[in-house]
C-alpha cells in the first residue's frame, strides 16, 4: 500500500517543511492543498480552513509549480492529488488550477459539486445540474490531459460510493475519478466497503483515511439519543479499517491511502501513529 497526506490537515508547514515530515516519517507522497484562503480568515493565524503557511492557491499555482514539484521529488515524494475545493461551476479558477497543475505532471485534480444537499432541492433536480457542470470541466481539463476527481463527502449528492458511481459513470474512468473517503461510511454513507470498491472498479482513483467515531450529544424531548461525530486514531474508529484495507487488496488497489485528520494534535505524533497502524493491518 503507498501512503500520503493531504497538507489540508499541516496548514502551520510550508512546503519544504511539510515534505521533509512526511519523508522522515515513511510516506510515499502529498496531497497538495490548493486553494483559496477565505476572506474572513486572513490575519487570523493558520488553520485547516484558513491560512497555510504554503500558500498554494489557483491564483499562484502557475508561478509556484516548478519549485513545489521540485522540493517534493527532491525529497522522494510523489504527487497523490491536488486537494482543490472549487466547485464545477468556478470554470475560471478551474482554468488557472489547470494551468499550474498542468506544470507539474498528470495529477488528478479534486473538484466539488456546484450545490450541497441540505434537503430544500431535490436531488434529482441536483444530479442533473451536477452532470452537466462536471461535462463542461471535463472538456476544460482535456487539453491539459488532466482528469477530474470527485469526493464521496458528507453533505453533498456523493454521500456513498454508488451515489459517486452514479455521477461518474456518465464519463470514462479517464475524465472522471472517484475518491472513496471512508469517513463518510459512519455518518451518511452506510454503504458496505467491498460493494461500493466493487462497483467503482476503474472509477475507484484515490482513498482518504481517517478515524469517526459517534458520541452521544444528547436527548430530545421525546426521548431520542442524539449522536455528533469525533476525530480519532484509525485503530479507534467505529468502521472496521482492517476490513477496509482487506477489501482494498481484495479489488487490487494500486492508489495512494492519504491520510485525512483534523484534530488539533501534534501532526507528527498524529500522522506516525496512523501510518503505523496502517502498517499494521496491511
Amino acid at each position: 500500500m503507498k501512503y500520503s497526506v493531504t497538507s489540508v490537515i499541516l496548514p502551520e508547514l510550508d512546503v519544504a517543511e511539510t515534505c521533509v515530515l512526511l519523508a522522515d516519517l515513511g510516506y510515499a507522497g502529498v496531497e497538495w492543498r490548493v486553494r483559496h484562503t477565505p476572506t474572513d480568515a486572513i490575519g487570523k493565524g493558520y488553520s485547516f480552513w484558513g491560512e497555510h503557511k504554503t500558500d498554494l492557491s489557483p491564483a499562484n499555482l502557475v508561478e509556484k509549480a516548478d519549485e513545489v514539484a521540485r522540493i517534493t521529488a527532491d525529497h522522494g515524494l510523489a504527487i497523490a492529488g491536488i486537494a482543490a475545493n472549487l466547485r464545477a461551476d468556478e470554470l475560471d479558477d478551474i482554468k488557472k488550477l489547470a494551468d499550474g497543475v498542468a506544470i507539474m505532471g498528470s495529477i488528478p485534480i479534486r473538484i466539488g459539486a456546484p450545490w450541497r444537499y441540505d434537503r430544500t432541492v431535490n436531488y434529482n433536480e441536483l444530479y442533473e445540474g451536477t452532470v452537466a457542470a462536471y461535462a463542461k470541466v471535463i472538456e476544460l481539463l482535456k487539453p491539459y490531459g488532466l482528469k477530474t476527481i470527485i469526493e464521496i463527502h458528507g453533505g453533498t449528492i456523493m454521500v456513498s460510493a454508488s451515489l459517486a458511481h452514479r455521477i461518474a459513470s456518465n464519463f470514462s474512468p479517464d475524465e472522471m475519478g472517484v475518491i472513496y473517503d471512508v469517513n463518510n461510511m459512519a455518518m451518511d454513507g452506510f454503504e458496505t466497503f467491498r460493494i461500493g470498491l466493487e462497483l467503482l472498479g476503474d472509477y475507484l482513483a484515490h482513498v482518504h483515511a481517517g478515524g469517526w467515531r459517534p458520541i452521544e450529544k444528547g436527548r430530545r424531548d421525546d426521548g431520542t439519543l442524539d449522536w455528533k461525530y469525533e476525530n480519532c486514531d484509525l485503530a479507534e474508529s467505529i468502521l472496521d479499517i482492517p476490513l477496509f484495507m482487506a477489501d482494498l487488496k481484495a479489488v487490487h488497489y494500486q492508489g495512494f491511502i492519504s491520510i485525512e485528520d483534523f484534530r488539533p494534535m501534534d501532526p507528527r505524533e498524529k500522522l506516525r501513529r496512523q501510518i503505523e497502524y496502517l502498517r499494521r493491518i496491511e
